[in-house]
């Protein structure tokens, strides 16, 4: 299932996140937006703040493209995994290879 169709899709989909990452306070460091997903490098500030973020993010994108589709658009919870600092970096590359 795509997730953007278009360009218009990605561009509101980028302001779409600039507003989440300032009500939750999070730090976005490296994205990579594809056809069916995407890939963000964040860092948190707040204790729940991951979360919180990616239910409104998700949630706040759902009403907005199903009109243009049926059915589901993700396919569960996100995931999540912690990034050492040391290797901060290296996981930009591993972003965009996705």
């Amino acid at each position: 299932m795509q997730v953007f169709d278009d360009e218009d899709d990605y561009e509101f989909f980028l302001k779409l996140l600039k507003t989440g990452l300032e009500r939750e306070n999070i730090e976005l460091h490296a994205y990579c937006l594809m056809p069916n997903h995407f890939h963000l490098l964040l860092v948190p500030q707040g204790e729940n703040s991951l979360s919180q973020f990616m239910q409104w993010v998700m949630t706040s994108w759902g009403i907005i493209i199903k009109n243009k589709t049926s059915g589901h658009i993700w396919q569960g919870r996100f995931k999540s995994f912690i990034v050492e600092k040391r290797k901060f970096l290296s996981n930009f590359d591993a972003l965009y290879r996705g």
